[in-house]
């Protein structure tokens, strides 16, 4: 019979998150903050074909502080996601393995994916797609 002190399994309160184990589970977030991400990009493609009223009431939204947010969460999810999996896909090709390269590649990912985030948001915010 098991000691009622000690748990039958790990849990939250015992077990020390590491790094490997917390990037899962952001990997895991990103893909619903993705799916979630395309809901709102078909509002706003369907707002847009609905004429400048819904697009701009859309608009709005999506300029507030609130919005811009999410879009810029959104924007890390995405490359976040991206970045973690090409990580996955060199595993699949049975690279990296090794603690030292999972923890190099694990912190890779993070950098990789706030540098393209605030890449692209400079590059839209001064002009860079298309701005007059």
């Amino acid at each position: 019979m098991p000691s009622a002190e000690r748990p039958l399994s790990p849990h939250l309160q015992i077990y020390r998150p590491q790094l490997t184990s917390v990037l899962s589970i952001v990997h895991r977030l990103t893909g619903v903050g993705l799916a979630l991400g395309l809901v709102a990009l078909g509002s706003w493609l369907v707002a847009a074909a609905l004429g400048p009223g819904p697009f701009s009431a859309i608009q709005a939204i999506a300029g507030s502080w609130m919005g811009q947010l999410m879009l810029l969460i959104w924007a890390y999810a995405l490359f976040y996601h991206l970045c973690n999996g090409i990580r996955h896909l060199c595993w699949d090709a049975g690279w990296g393995f090794s603690l030292r390269a999972v923890y190099a590649s694990g912190w890779t990912v993070v950098v990789v994916a706030l540098v393209l985030t605030a890449a692209t948001w400079m590059t839209g915010r001064h002009g860079g797609f298309g701005a007059r």
